[in-house]
């Protein structure tokens, strides 16, 4: 069986493989893999940087998914398309024992084709049936956006959580960035009815433009002239894997505003914040900023009717949204991809 393979830990050791061949059991659901997104987790594993092997030296890359059910079992049936969750339960801690692996306490938790559990870019899975979230054949082949659609649906709900822990009415977002994590994010809080501001470097966004939502080019229009002119936001997505852009989400928030950091940047660097936003503004107007990663359950579940109300309400820009679709000996490409969201297909 062919899978895409890599040695976490090792810059550019990815390859396509032959792996043991999976076996179902009476406990597990066989899925045939149709097609795994690529995103920037799965670049950095291959650049070395992140990861963690499932035995040995090696790790089966590909977390998020889109499979159909090769037989009958578990409420399932032959040809249902299916995807599953990423994160699973420490087993140990709270939050796990609670159902919720991720707010996972411990930090021993494991993830597909991230951490210590091989992922999905193979071509048969043997899945824990809890772990599987039925895909409507409405949605078709865009199912395989369900995974970073579940990171957006966790954001807001944490968002409105936190917001909600007083009078607070969201009614202004801001998302900071327009790759596959903005855009989708754009979506949902459009399919909300919120006025949202989507700014990035690049010129323009037609995806972003045709949701309703305002596209702002940052490479003409700073944030800052944004929270000048808005008034400030309500709810801000940073989206971008720049820890500057983070720290200057909290003084882009009107009062009682709610941060969302969902990009990634681990490089080594010092990130300035203008005093009083931190000493002054974020306390006297109730300013929150919080990070947010991986979904619980209920995540995917409304993540996968999102898209399919997004598919119905903007059917030809959240196809458009997966740009580049090669099959699994091309992976190359689609870690070189940039502008939309690559794909790998295993059924080509």
């Amino acid at each position: 069986m062919l899978a895409l393979v890599t040695d976490p830990g090792v810059p550019h050791s990815t390859r396509v493989a032959e792996v043991p061949t999976v076996r179902a059991t009476e406990d597990t659901l066989l899925m045939r893999v149709l097609e795994v997104g690529v995103c920037g987790t799965d670049r950095e594993i291959s650049e070395g940087v992140f990861g963690v092997p499932a035995h040995g030296e090696s790790l089966v890359l590909g977390h998020e998914s889109l499979a159909v059910v090769e037989r009958d079992g578990h409420g399932f049936s032959r040809g249902d398309l299916v995807t599953a969750t990423v994160r699973r339960s420490c087993t140990h801690c709270q939050a796990c024992a609670e159902g919720a692996p991720d707010s996972c306490l411990s930090g021993d938790y494991v993830e597909r084709g991230i951490t210590r559990l091989d992922g999905f870019a193979r071509e048969l899975v043997a899945e824990d049936p809890a772990q599987v979230i039925p895909i409507p054949a409405t949605l078709g082949r865009l199912g395989v956006l369900a995974e970073p659609t579940s990171i957006c649906e966790r954001a807001l709900r944490h968002a409105r959580s936190i917001g909600g822990r007083q009078p607070w009415q969201l009614e202004r977002a801001l998302v900071v960035g327009a790759g596959a994590i903005g855009v989708i994010s754009t979506f949902l809080l459009r399919l909300a009815g919120l006025d949202v501001w989507t700014a990035s470097l690049e010129a323009t966004s037609d995806l972003v433009v045709a949701s309703g939502a305002r596209y702002v080019s940052t490479t003409d229009t700073p944030l800052t002239d944004l929270r000048n002119e808005s008034g400030g936001f309500d709810l801000v997505i940073s989206a971008v894997p720049d820890a500057q852009l983070m720290a200057d989400s909290l003084g882009l928030l009107r009062r009682s505003g709610v941060a969302c950091l969902l990009g990634i940047d681990g490089r080594p660097q010092r990130v300035s914040i203008d005093g009083p936003v931190l000493g002054l503004d974020a306390i006297l107007e109730n300013r929150v900023l919080f990070g947010s990663v991986n979904a619980h359950r209920e995540d995917w579940l409304a993540a996968v009717d999102s898209l399919d109300r997004a598919r119905a309400r903007w059917p030809e820009e959240l196809e458009a949204l997966v740009a580049l679709r090669v099959p699994l000996d091309r992976f190359e490409e689609a870690f070189a991809h940039r502008g939309g969201k690559a794909t790998l297909a295993l059924d080509d």
